[in-house]
């Protein structure tokens, strides 16, 4: 029996590769998980009640689309972050999760070739490893841009030749980033939009960490379209409720973009979608109404950016990261870093290569480590303790 070839280059996904690494050794000490970014901070103290009081319509199928009220809640919502009026019924597709819908929008999206051509589709590296399996699955080609220090930790597209940029279709860019914490700038948005007008491609903006930050909020890349008078079929942003209101298992997120855009996302979603039940999708609208759950969230990490600076403020080439919730660590490697650390502590920390792909040039990944700052902070205190004193 034959398999499909287009995923044949994959690597294992990260965990199961951290598994095999890790686990055929005893830990050195009381296990401390610092690997995946599954919020632990308190959820918002509404989603019981809620879930109570609409439990029955889980006898209900939920629109592919969304439910009005939820796409209202999140149109007034984007109005209010970044100063841009979206048509709820038309600029919004709501998601199970923003990991589906990153894949359905390469598929829907990317076209078969581009001037006679197999298209291009960029990807920062290292990256949210979903990008990589969408630009699989549209038979495009991977084009990985190395996100290092030199940079700020954001991959320069600009720098590409000329003749991948003409045949790129889609551009995938984080920001804050996974897993550096990095936040793209209003000018780097300009260049990148100006860019993509010039070659005529679309932009994939990841923004599920933009409401976990240091002080300033992250600039988001459909607000400056918006000011640009950008094409409004250029960007497309996701969002998630899984790290602004600790609710990762709620699965609940959105796209928006230009209406052209949305209704080809739609088009595929009505017969391969997964869409949010509706008792998950009241909850969700009550979220995306509330700011006071996510106020006391972003409070919390402020604390941990500090624990964390304090801890390695004299270790060497420690950058401070600006938003999200992980460190981005360098080691001389990270495999023998997170190996190390495993069996003299017990921490299990996240090798960078497993978020990376090599190619030409300095590889992205193998010289960090990636922490999630996710635990309660005496427990992410003690490993980060941990962690600088075993490998600095």
């Amino acid at each position: 029996m034959d398999f499909p070839q287009r995923f044949s280059n994959l690597p294992e996904y990260a965990f199961p590769r951290l598994r095999s690494l890790l686990d055929h050794h005893p830990a050195g000490g009381d296990v401390v998980h610092m690997t995946i970014g599954e919020p632990k901070h308190p959820m918002p103290s509404f989603v019981s009640e809620i879930l109570t009081q609409h439990v029955h319509e889980f006898a209900k199928y939920p629109p592919n689309d969304g439910a009005p009220e939820l796409l209202a809640a999140i149109a007034a919502w984007v109005g209010k972050r970044y100063g841009v009026n979206v048509d709820a019924e038309k600029q919004i597709l709501t998601l199970n999760g923003t990991r589906e819908g990153l894949f359905n929008a390469g598929l829907s999206l990317c076209p078969e070739n581009k001037s006679g051509k197999k298209c291009n589709i960029l990807i920062p590296n290292p990256f949210y490893q979903v990008y990589a399996v969408s630009t699989a699955a549209a038979g495009a080609n991977p084009v990985f841009v190395p996100a290092l220090a030199e940079n700020e930790y954001l991959p320069d597209y600009t720098s590409l030749p000329t003749s991948v940029l003409d045949d790129t279709a889609i551009c995938f860019i984080c920001s804050p980033s996974n897993p550096q914490g990095a936040i793209a700038s209003a000018d780097y948005w300009r260049d990148l939009i100006g860019l993509a007008e010039k070659h005529d491609f679309k932009i994939f903006a990841d923004e599920c960490y933009s409401e976990i930050y240091r002080d300033t909020p992250p600039v988001g890349a459909l607000e400056m379209a918006d000011k640009l008078g950008a094409d409004p079929e250029r960007v497309v942003i996701f969002h998630s409720l899984s790290k602004r209101s600790n609710l990762p298992g709620l699965r609940s997120g959105f796209a928006a973009g230009g209406p052209k855009t949305i209704a080809e996302m739609k088009r595929l979603r009505a017969y391969a979608g997964a869409p949010l039940p509706l008792p998950l999708q009241r909850v969700a609208t009550a979220a995306w109404q509330d700011e006071k759950h996510v106020q006391e969230n972003r409070a919390l990490y402020v604390k941990k950016y500090d624990v964390a600076d304090q801890i390695f403020a004299t270790t060497p080439n420690y950058k401070k990261p600006s938003a999200g919730f992980f460190l981005w660590l360098p080691v001389d490697d990270g495999e023998t870093a997170a190996l190390k650390l495993w069996q003299e502590t017990g921490v299990r920390v996240l090798p960078g290569a497993y978020l990376s792909r090599k190619v030409s040039g300095p590889d992205a990944g193998t010289g960090y480590i990636r922490v999630a700052m996710v635990a309660p902070i005496d427990e992410m205190q003690n490993g980060l303790h941990a962690i600088k004193d075993c490998l600095y």
